[in-house]
């Protein structure tokens, strides 16, 4: 995509997260049904109603689009543009009342993120990244902040569960050598590198609608997000991610983890 994502569809996003937001706060710290998935992984009420209302609102708007949903499944995903939803990226932190959880919201251009919100419904917070403009949270530009050596550096990474096999050593060392490590954050931990309070978020086995709202927030901030050998997120992707608010601790990171 060449210039700026057309106006309707980043009006088109808030929608979406309005649409979402009440429905995952009405569940929230509430006695809710908790389902285990295939992989394990749990599931509410207010996983699969928040898409599903999303979903209905993008049936409505945009019927040419393809979706691509955590809950509910894929549909014309060779679209020219395709939304990924995951309505509650962290269930577990929202099924034990921490509300750092988010509902992510992106839009692919021909496979390529180039729009993303990350919207926390309880504490009322909302990050918006497109391309070719400074990302926002709650209306206001944000910018990510300097720190050019790890030893300076604050570092999110979700749950260990993350990193096994080989793969664990090199986090534990990469985490060895920052200045705070931190385990947590959900996709909260990139809102706060987004507005300048962390500097490395190190994550793995993500899927595309845990990652892809992500860039164009992140990005549009200023900062660097991509898979562990510094390539770019896509549709391809591994499920590796790096995102660093500074180019130098980027790559310090990187060389340790893909060495």
């Amino acid at each position: 995509m060449t210039g700026s994502v057309p106006a309707e569809l980043v009006s088109l996003a808030h929608r979406l997260a309005d649409a979402a937001r009440p429905i995952v706060a009405r569940h929230f710290r509430t006695p809710v049904v908790i389902d285990d998935k295939s992989d394990h992984s749990p599931v509410t009420v207010a996983d699969r109603d928040a898409e599903a209302a999303m979903r209905h609102l993008l049936e409505r708007s945009v019927p040419d689009h393809g979706i691509f949903g955590e809950e509910h499944g894929a549909q014309r995903t060779d679209a020219e543009y395709v939304w990924v939803l995951d309505p509650i990226d962290g269930t577990k932190a929202f099924i034990t009342g921490l509300p750092i959880f988010g509902t992510l919201i992106a839009l692919l251009h021909r496979g390529k993120p180039v729009l993303g919100v990350i919207d926390q419904p309880i504490l009322g917070e909302r990050w918006l990244g497109t391309t070719g403009q400074a990302s926002t949270l709650n209306g206001k530009p944000i910018r990510v902040r300097a720190c050019e050596t790890l030893d300076r550096a604050y570092m999110y990474s979700t749950a260990p569960i993350m990193f096994s096999g080989e793969i664990e050593g090199r986090h534990a060392a990469l985490a060895r050598q920052v200045k705070l490590f931190r385990w947590g954050g959900d996709c909260y931990a990139y809102g706060l590198l987004a507005a300048g309070h962390v500097d490395l978020v190190v994550e793995n086995s993500l899927k595309l609608y845990d990652f892809a709202a992500l860039v164009p927030v992140i990005k549009g901030a200023g900062g660097l997000i991509t898979d562990w050998h510094g390539r770019d997120l896509d549709m391809t992707s591994d499920g590796s991610v790096l995102a660093a608010g500074d180019p130098a601790i980027h790559h310090a990171a990187s060389r340790i983890l893909a060495p």
